[in-house]
């Protein structure tokens, strides 16, 4: 009788293990193939670590750490056929900063831009997306993308440090 409790437990969680991807592998495949999806940003983690962890222990309650939760801020990178969209912040050094505050992060629209894709044996993505006509600065983000949806978003520029982002795949929202 322990023995099947036992197995039933196991059981129900590895159902409930699966429940939890983001996408199924077809969904996956379609949207990147589209070129249509959503990447939500859920962590942040800056290549600085040693300076963000002595700011993040200097602030009230701080604990430190070298991760950034963002969960349920809404950050993220539309990407479309013909343009996308970043709301990222950014959480490291930077070269040139700007001089309206409102302009920090990586916030910006590109319609001019590179886009390269490649999938490895096992069917996770790797994208390629190097803009050429924001103001300020162009970025390159390398994105990750396993089959089951979950992405990690690699942002670089000349002005400011890489800084890696966790999250995953989201179908657009369809518009009425």
């Amino acid at each position: 009788m322990k023995r099947l409790n036992l197995i039933l437990s196991f059981a129900f969680l590895l159902i409930g293990a699966q429940s939890f991807a983001q996408t199924n592998k077809e969904t996956t495949v379609k949207i990147v193939a589209d070129k249509h999806y959503t990447f939500v940003a859920n962590t942040a983690l800056p290549m600085s670590n040693m300076d963000i962890n002595r700011i993040l222990t200097m602030m009230p309650g701080g604990m430190g750490g070298s991760t950034i939760n963002l969960t349920g801020s809404q950050y993220d990178v539309r990407v479309t056929k013909d343009s996308v969209v970043a709301y990222l912040p950014y959480y490291g050094r930077s070269y040139s900063a700007p001089i309206d505050p409102s302009q920090g992060g990586i916030k910006f629209t590109s319609k001019d831009f590179t886009y390269t894709e490649s999938k490895n044996k096992k069917g996770a993505y790797t994208i390629q997306i190097n803009t050429k006509d924001v103001k300020r600065e162009n970025y390159r983000f390398t994105i990750n993308i396993s089959t089951n949806g979950y992405a990690s978003l690699t942002a670089s520029s000349i002005n400011k440090q890489p800084i890696i982002f966790n999250g995953y795949l989201d179908e657009p929202k369809k518009q009425d």
